[in-house]
């Protein structure tokens, strides 16, 4: 079994309550209300700023040259790529780059960005890697389990576009490049004693994952309340 598998397996249920959280559900058949999407896109393009600080910190945790470039290429596509996403489908609502820096980190957003850059600092890069990866690999993971369901891209679901760009050979292959570097430092680095050490951040960081849905489904929530 594989170093990320064995992380996976040892948080089962932080993984399924991640993975397979209501919000994500309700994005392959179109059914999340536009209020809950809304709100986990903008808190989103937040997190993903503080996100792009800790692949800079990456970069300067790695020990080899190999390591920053992996590091970096990350940070690109984050800068480059996923925030672009962001804005786009913000403009809909009539939302620029601009107003989306303006908005106020939700709870949620601070708890899992300070722990990821804390972890990062305390840490080695075999940790900060641990806390970034249910993010990239698991956006990856997720995108491709509902990309598989009847009306994921179907004209009428307003989150095709979201489902297509996560499931896409582009972003794959970060996520998988990922993994492998992952992998690859674990082979370097992880000691039985000091697996069990990088489990708790993987859980800890999966747990905060799910806490980033369902901050967004409460918001849903809240909209069908108020209507």
């Amino acid at each position: 079994m594989s170093f990320f598998e064995r992380l996976k397996t040892a948080a089962s249920a932080e993984w399924s309550a991640y993975t397979e959280h209501p919000f994500t559900n309700a994005l392959a058949d179109g059914s999340l209300a536009e209020t809950a999407f809304r709100h986990y896109l903008i808190q989103d393009y937040l997190f993903l700023i503080e996100f792009a600080r800790a692949y800079a910190l990456s970069i300067y945790k790695s020990p080899k040259l190999a390591d920053m470039r992996e590091a970096a290429a990350g940070l690109s596509a984050i800068l480059d790529v996923e925030m672009d996403l962001h804005v786009k489908l913000c403009t809909s609502w009539g939302l620029s780059a601009g107003d989306l820096e303006q908005t106020a980190a939700a709870v949620e957003t601070l708890a899992y960005t300070r722990y990821v850059l804390d972890t990062g600092m305390r840490g080695d890069l075999l940790a900060l890697e641990v806390a970034l990866a249910p993010c990239v690999i698991g956006y990856a993971e997720i995108a491709t389990r509902l990309a598989s369901r009847p009306n994921a891209h179907v004209a009428a679901n307003p989150y095709r576009v979201w489902i297509a760009e996560y499931a896409g050979a582009p972003y794959q292959q970060v996520a998988a490049k990922a993994r492998a570097h992952l992998e690859g430092l674990a082979d370097l680095y992880a000691t039985p004693a000091r697996e069990a050490e990088l489990i708790v951040i993987f859980k800890e960081a999966t747990r905060l994952e799910a806490d980033f849905w369902e901050m967004g489904w409460r918001a849903g929530q809240a909209g069908k309340t108020r209507a």
